[in-house]
């Protein structure tokens, strides 16, 4: 079974970088026709996606969020990583990392603040 579990700093200061790394086990994230995503929940509000990697490397990312974002991968070590540049305390959420040919498989979320 696929699992994914994400790790990255949980505070960080406005105009800080945040990093998250989601590490998959159980699958390669070169599966053929599946996709690596990051969502966020804020407090209060519904789920955003915030982009994707494809099985083949390629990325995409929301456009409300495109200037800020960069999605990478590390095929070696079977992980994706998130890039947000420039947080402010509108960034504060749970982000989860998600894979599959759909929304199929999803970490277990990981609480991410943006206070001074």
């Amino acid at each position: 079974q696929v699992q994914l579990r994400e790790s990255g700093p949980g505070l960080l200061k406005p105009s800080e970088t945040l990093s998250l790394t989601c590490t998959v086990s159980g699958g390669s994230i070169t599966t053929n026709g599946y996709y690596w995503s990051w969502i966020r929940q804020p407090p209060g509000k519904g789920l955003e996606w915030m982009g994707a990697i494809t099985y083949s490397g390629v990325p995409f990312y929301s456009p409300s969020l495109k200037s800020r974002t960069s999605i990478s991968r590390d095929t070696s070590k079977n992980q994706f990583t998130l890039q947000l540049n420039s947080v402010t305390s509108e960034d504060t959420a749970v982000h989860y990392c998600v894979g599959g040919s759909g929304w199929d498989y999803w970490g277990q979320g990981t609480q991410v603040t943006v206070s001074s």
